[in-house]
């Protein structure tokens, strides 16, 4: 059943018939991994699978005004993360599968709501992968389809008007299977996680861009990549022909490396 503030996939809904889904998750129980500032996230699982489960029981208003105090935008909702996953499913990008999300209350301060989504299990961030690389190179080939993939994931996220706003290797997942064969495709599957702070607009803006990318930069320090490889992304990324790109946008990269090096001084 699907409304404006509510969807529950066949499972979940079957599962739960005539009980009230915000009831329902609010009591959920299951290895919890965040429970503080109104937002809980845990794993749990039911009939024999697993899922994840992000609620938000209402940040208060004490939250809010200190985020913007601090000029960041407060996260009173669930929302950002299932329009996120929906956006990037639109735009063939992989990422979690939504099996539940749903939202109540006018008051921001007090707004319920909530997001399950399927465990990605058997998986592993490509921050630890890009780590093993130091004592166990990847191909030549594996390593320009990786860079291939994450430079086109950022192209059309980022050309279709989504900022992630947390875009580090870490949040990114590869199945496990990986590990051992260490041979990646431009078809091996790359899963986009931690939506909840992502950015939806008809345009993304020029700063919010340098920021996720130089985060994904900074991310990768400990990743043994040469300066061929940088330039790849640069081109793959900009769908422009190397000299052209470092005649036209050679000031927007180093705005790229400048966020990355600031995250490295911190």
């Amino acid at each position: 059943m699907k409304n404006n503030s509510c969807y529950l996939r066949d499972d979940l809904s079957q599962a739960w018939v005539g009980q009230s889904i915000f009831d329902v998750v609010a009591e959920l129980d299951g290895e919890i991994f965040r429970n503080k500032e109104g937002r809980r996230t845990l794993r749990f699982e039911l009939d024999g699978r697993s899922y994840f489960l992000k609620y938000h029981a209402g940040v208060g208003w004490l939250e809010i005004f200190k985020n913007l105090l601090a000029l960041r935008l407060p996260i009173i909702s669930a929302r950002n993360e299932w329009q996120a996953i929906e956006f990037l499913q639109k735009h063939g990008l992989d990422t979690m599968t939504l099996a539940a999300y749903g939202e109540r209350g006018w008051n921001p301060a007090r707004r319920q709501s909530f997001v399950i989504t399927d465990d990605l299990t058997d998986t592993m961030s490509l921050e630890w992968v890009g780590e093993q690389w130091q004592q166990r190179p990847p191909s030549f080939a594996s390593k320009q389809a990786l860079i291939r993939k994450l430079a086109d994931i950022s192209r059309v996220m980022h050309g279709n008007g989504m900022n992630h706003r947390d875009y580090y290797l870490c949040h990114f997942l590869l199945d496990k299977d990986f590990e051992h064969s260490n041979s990646f495709t431009t078809d091996t599957p790359v899963y986009l996680i931690d939506l909840h702070r992502a950015q939806l607009r008809q345009r993304t803006p020029q700063r919010w861009i340098i920021k996720d990318l130089g985060s994904l930069y900074f991310s990768a320090n400990r990743v043994p990549l040469t300066r061929r490889d940088i330039l790849r992304f640069m081109k793959i990324y900009s769908g422009m022909p190397l000299r052209k790109l470092l005649k036209t946008q050679q000031p927007f990269w180093q705005q790229v490396q400048q966020r990355a090096d600031a995250l490295l001084a911190e």
